[in-house]
């Protein structure tokens, strides 16, 4: 759960303002918020520290970027932050916007073919594009996909967070013991649960991101191999449009171990994020060390 269950007067505050805010976007028709959204997470990013971090990861992984296009990254990164804050956050009208979204990729044969036969699926993806579009649209498709969230720190945000990624779709799990336990017997019954599983996990296995180790969590694969279900990775594109999605399934991974499995899904977000580097969340810490 939430690690402050009893908010502190910088929660209160930061969720007034972020309340404030969402509510004058709300305002707003679909087609001119979301680009406002991105426009606002610009603005305020330097006073976040947003794109401190970027330049920083950038540095470790592409030291020989041009200058140019690492500032590009600084404002596109948080442009995409805002958008997708401001899509999770518009409900109906999100889930209306992307329901029609083509499912496409070398993997999206076997992902149909796991639903009209009931069979169990781990989808794998990242902070990357707009990762609730994907489970919208299969939602929408009638494919039974559960999420797994982490509860936010501020209680307070929290609350209308969850609600919002509710409205996007359920099952919704926390990452605690018994939202573990609740996933696996949702998989057990022929469910499907979509995992981004791209942040840093302390306790995680050593595996490479971009050219450097990076710990990363095994537990989608662990669940695969242990219920025999298919592991997915899987993203939602954003258009050139800012406003629309692709749906990209790729290659299911083949059942080795879990730390060959992991490492598969890590190669084939790195293969997206470098097609598309303004859409995955660089403002990770994901190099830590342990």
């Amino acid at each position: 759960m939430p690690k402050r269950a009893t908010p502190s007067l910088t929660d209160k505050l930061s969720n007034t303002v972020f309340r404030a805010g969402m509510g004058l976007l709300q305002l707003m028709p679909y087609e001119k918020r979301i680009p406002m959204a991105g426009r606002l997470m610009t603005w305020v990013s330097p006073v976040l520290g947003f794109r401190r971090r970027i330049r920083a990861n950038l540095a470790l992984t592409c030291p020989d970027m041009p200058q140019t296009e690492v500032e590009h990254l600084c404002r596109a990164v948080p442009d995409n932050i805002g958008r997708t804050l401001a899509e999770m956050f518009s409900g109906q009208e999100f889930i209306a916007h992307v329901g029609n979204v083509a499912i496409e990729g070398p993997g999206a044969a076997r992902l149909i073919q796991l639903k009209e036969e009931g069979r169990p699926c781990v989808l794998v993806s990242g902070h990357f594009g707009n990762y609730d579009a994907a489970r919208g649209v299969l939602i929408a498709r009638g494919f039974p996909i559960a999420g797994l969230y982490r509860p936010m720190n501020n209680a307070l945000f929290n609350r209308d967070y969850l609600a919002a990624i509710e409205t996007v779709g359920t099952p919704l799990f926390p990452r605690d013991r018994r939202g573990m336990t609740n996933m696996l017997r949702h998989l057990k019954s022929g469910g499907m649960v979509a995992l981004a599983t791209d942040q840093y996990f302390r306790s995680g296995a050593m595996l490479d991101f971009f050219g450097h180790p990076a710990p990363s969590p095994l537990s989608a694969a662990e669940m695969a191999l242990r219920l025999e279900a298919d592991l997915i990775p899987i993203y939602a594109i954003r258009q050139p449009d800012g406003l629309s999605f692709r749906i990209f399934v790729d290659t299911p991974v083949p059942p080795t171990t879990p730390e060959e499995m992991t490492q598969v899904t890590l190669h084939s977000l790195e293969a997206q994020v470098r097609a598309h580097m303004d859409q995955w969340l660089w403002i990770h810490r994901r190099w830590r060390k342990k």
